[in-house]
Formats: C-alpha cells, structure tokens, sequence
C-alpha cells in the first residue's frame, strides 16, 4: 500500500518544469476564458479526463476570448456547451457568471486579474464578488489564484 506523496507513488501531473517545480506553477492559463472554464468545471471532476481537454478546446477554439471582453463576445453566440462539449447548464450558467464579476470590476486580462488578486483591497473585493457566484468555495477562490499565476505566499 502507498501513500499519495511517496516514492512509489508519484504525482499523476507534473509540468514542464518537472516535480521539483514550485506548485504554483504546475497550472495557470494566460487566456480569461482557460480561466473561467477551468475554474467553473474543476468541482467533482477529473482533471486530466473531463477538465483539461475541454479548457484545451476553447482556447483552440476561441484564441480570442483571452480577454474578458473576447470570452464575452462568444458568450452570447451560445456555443459555449457546444465547444467545450458540456451540456449541464448550471456549469454553464457558472460561467456566464464569473464572467459579469470580472466585467464589473473591470478585469480585461490575466494581468488585470493578478493584479487585482494581489492588491490588498482590490483582493477582498474580488474573492467577496467570486465568493457570491453558486458554487465558488474557499477553495474555488484559491484555484483561480492558481490558475492566474497569482500566489499568496
């Protein structure tokens, strides 16, 4: 039998850094829409079968919604579901969602959201709106730390 963190058992993903790499970086996406997807699809999911390829296809899909106003833009085509091949509309709607907390609070790119991650007040303020969306947890909220590169160490 072996443990999770042991030798025998090493962890399932690493990147291109390698094992040694610092966790933070082991995910991150420089694209809005990688981040919204990523973020709404994580919960009760494997990442590597169900999360992964779908952020994947978006961002093949639609290289342009790596702003929050190009994610928004295909937003309303309604073709979300079809392009990241996910029929649930609560994910769905999850999506739409985060991404009015974003436009109300004037994050455009990655860069912007790291910088209102990073930013004391700017922090609280974010993860409070993050936090009101059905479905964000405590650890939602550190994903999309995560996943924006931003660490709070």
């Amino acid at each position: 039998m072996t443990i999770n963190h042991d030798d025998a058992n090493p962890p399932e993903f690493t990147d291109s850094q390698g094992t040694d790499a610092p966790t933070e970086v082991a995910r991150g996406w420089d694209h809005i829409g990688a981040i919204i997807v990523d973020a709404t699809l994580q919960r009760r999911q494997n990442y590597h079968e169900t999360v992964l390829p779908r952020v994947l296809a978006l961002i093949e899909a639609w290289p342009d919604a790596a702003t929050t106003s190009g994610f928004r833009r295909h937003l309303e085509t309604g073709k979300l579901s079809e392009v990241i091949s996910w029929p649930s509309p609560g994910r769905l709607a999850q999506a739409e969602d985060l991404t009015r907390v974003f436009e109300r609070l004037g994050i455009e790119t990655v860069m912007d959201l790291r910088g209102a991650l990073g930013a004391d007040p700017k922090r609280g303020v974010l993860r409070d709106a993050l936090a009101a969306v059905r479905h964000v947890s405590p650890k939602t909220l550190d994903y999309i730390d995560t996943l924006s590169g931003t660490t709070t160490q």
